[in-house]
């Protein structure tokens, strides 16, 4: 199988195609032909190894000391499985699939293995495979933080700080889901896109302060590490949170003592990719409640150049590469024939 490998830290030049054995499936694990990826924050990330001021040492602790610990980048993805384990009872051949491998990554290939247990869902017929693939990164970061941390409530106001990104743009819908009232951070050439998203109000960063004189909000959302503490704390009312998504390091070490003297509240912590999360935001979008904004789209060759665009720090929403045709789908007689099909590992 064709891939895309990294050996060393840097831009997007770093990253190589090179060719690969196709994967085989262990007896709890899927195969699965990748359809279409992403390239995530997590990528740039882990690839260029970009951290908070102070946490570099960390950041090569976590991806790797001497070089990157996993060659094949690739947090999310959507595509139909090819094979089976002996002991896998829940997928068959022929299912449409989307998949968050998350920080084990994996994704940039034609395949890859999952464990049929793990961060894996079927994909709703009504939702297409580069779509699918957008899902996962953002929306399952925002649902956690939004849901489950930072336990947001109906009628509660919100300020999203990064609105138009991966996870900014997941941020304001599950907050209007939810019942807020969402004031949305962003440049006013994204403001339309965002309005559109269901944002109540729209602060363009490049002409207006975001931190408006006057105006308090029960809960401050940082998603690109912009809007720290010390700004933000202005904003947030008595016994409300900051939810810091991302953020400098003395917010991230210190944040939670620094608000608590300040009687608010900091939210961080790591995002849980967990499979029930990530089933959750699959069905708000088989409802249309949740619709993952696609900046650019990549076909499978061009992997540096869609690297390269998140390099620029200015995409909106997600970058799609296609890897696969949709042709190789099967049809449901194809799936049928073929589902006796095991591999036996």
């Amino acid at each position: 199988m064709l891939a895309y490998s990294y050996t060393q830290y840097g831009s997007s030049d770093v990253i190589t195609q090179v060719a690969l054995p196709k994967p085989t499936p262990k007896p709890n694990e899927v195969l699965i032909r990748i359809f279409a990826t992403t390239v995530s924050d997590g990528d740039w990330r882990a690839r260029s190894l970009t951290m908070p001021k102070g946490l570099g040492l960390m950041g090569r602790l976590v991806f790797g000391l001497r070089g990157p610990r996993k060659p094949i980048l690739g947090t999310e993805f959507s595509g139909v499985i090819e094979a089976v384990g002996a002991n896998v009872a829940n997928y068959q051949i022929g299912d449409a699939v989307i998949g968050f491998p998350g920080a084990e990554f994996g994704a940039h290939a034609e395949f890859i293995t999952m464990p049929a247990d793990g961060k894996l869902t079927l994909k709703p017929d009504n939702i297409g495979f580069e779509h699918a693939a957008a899902i996962p990164f953002g929306a399952t970061t925002a649902y956690d933080f939004l849901v489950y941390k930072a336990k947001l409530q109906r009628g509660e106001t919100v300020l999203i700080n990064g609105a138009s990104g991966s996870v900014g743009s997941a941020c304001v819908q599950v907050a209007k889901h939810l019942g807020a009232h969402v004031t949305a951070v962003c440049s006013g050439k994204n403001a339309a896109m965002v309005l559109g998203l269901g944002a109540d109000h729209v602060i363009d960063y490049r002409t207006q302060d975001v931190i408006e004189t006057g105006t308090q909000y029960d809960m401050v959302v940082d998603t690109v590490g912009t809007l720290p503490w010390a700004q933000a704390k202005h904003a947030i009312k008595r016994g409300g949170k900051m939810v810091l998504i991302a953020g400098i390091t003395s917010d991230m070490l210190l944040g939670g003592i620094k608000a608590r003297l300040a009687g608010k509240k900091m939210v961080g912590g790591v995002a849980s990719g967990h499979r029930d999360i990530l089933e959750a935001v699959v069905k708000l979008a088989k409802q249309g409640v949740l619709q993952p904004v696609i900046d650019r789209s990549y076909a499978f060759d061009d992997m540096q150049a869609a690297h390269a665009h998140v390099d620029t720090g200015h995409k909106k929403g997600n970058v799609v590469v296609t890897v696969a045709s949709h042709s190789r789908a099967r049809s449901p007689i194809e799936k049928e024939r073929q589902s006796k099909d095991v591999i036996y590992a």
